[in-house]
């Protein structure tokens, strides 16, 4: 039986809340033990003088990392492709995945099978996909050459992942295909959330399919797209598995970002870099994030 105090509260409530927070207290040092230790820890390396091949005298050093990292030509070429990197990328796999969304929305038979297979990419390893598309756009095997040579189009295979050029564009053709899936599935739920009754009213009022979808589905779904899109620009830059194991950066560094930039200095040992570059990564996420808040905040006031 629940005994009930004098002022209208149950009793063991203190029990219950240690109850409760000891269900937490697993997932709490989790995250505090994988998540923010190594980023803390991470950061103070970013001040010292942190080689892994060289541990018996780690001292702080100041700016000095982040003035060696800054010095290099790697670094900006990295970031230039970064920017290459997250904008085509994001265009193409919000346009191709809200066409898609809006495909899924009819209803059509198989269409729980068809979703299936579209959203299965999201739930493989970007490290995988990397591998898959790494053997479809082998110079000498992969078929992409293949098909292409089939149909003509070509006379002689192409080394997609050898020529600095081609070597950035395979691998953004991969993310595409790998991202679309999130911009279907969260579009399409947001899709979901516009009524009916919005669709027959335009309707009523004379407006075509395209009007409706200008100034009733785009305008109910913009806080969602702005969400997302945001989302998925963070996660695109912090993507480096797709790239590593396809090109691990090259040929001569055309297509490294700056996460893989990042991973190059943690296999280089040089710890104390790494963590500069990741501090770097990191100022340059949030600033854009308020940037972009901001842009988007103020677009919707102004409406």
């Amino acid at each position: 039986m629940t005994a009930v105090g004098g002022r209208g509260k149950p009793a063991f409530t203190g029990r219950r809340a240690a109850f409760i927070g000891l269900c937490l207290l697993p997932g709490v040092v989790f995250v505090l033990v994988f998540t923010y230790w190594p980023m803390v820890r991470g950061s103070v390396m970013a001040f010292q003088r942190y080689n892994l091949f060289d541990l018996t005298e780690t001292p702080f050093v100041g700016l000095e990392n982040f003035r060696g990292v800054l010095a290099e030509d790697r670094f900006w070429t990295a970031l230039r492709n970064t920017g290459t990197w997250v904008f085509v990328s994001l265009v193409f796999q919000f346009f191709l995945g809200f066409g898609l969304a809006l495909l899924l929305r009819r209803h059509f038979r198989g269409r729980g099978l068809y979703q299936a297979w579209v959203f299965f990419p999201w739930a493989m390893s970007g490290f995988l996909i990397g591998l898959l598309w790494r053997w479809m756009f082998n110079g000498q095997f992969g078929v992409i050459n293949d098909l292409l040579l089939k149909v003509g189009i070509i006379d002689r295979p192409i080394a997609f992942l050898g020529t600095p050029g081609w070597a950035m564009t395979s691998v953004i053709v991969a993310n595409v295909w790998y991202g679309v899936t999130f911009f279907a599935i969260m579009i399409m739920a947001a899709l979901q959330s516009v009524p009916k009754e919005l669709y027959e009213a335009a309707s009523v009022d004379g407006a075509s399919r395209l009007g409706q979808f200008w100034n009733v589905t785009v305008p109910h779904i913009r806080p969602t797209l702005a969400l997302i899109v945001l989302l998925r620009i963070i996660w695109i830059l912090n993507f480096p598995d797709l790239i590593y194991s396809m090109t691990g950066g090259g040929p001569a560094g055309s297509t490294d970002i700056i996460t893989t930039f990042l991973i190059q200095q943690v296999i280089g040992g040089d710890y104390g870099r790494a963590g500069a570059v990741g501090l770097l990564a990191l100022a340059l996420l949030l600033a854009f994030s308020i940037f972009y808040l901001n842009v988007t905040r103020s677009d919707e006031t102004a409406r």
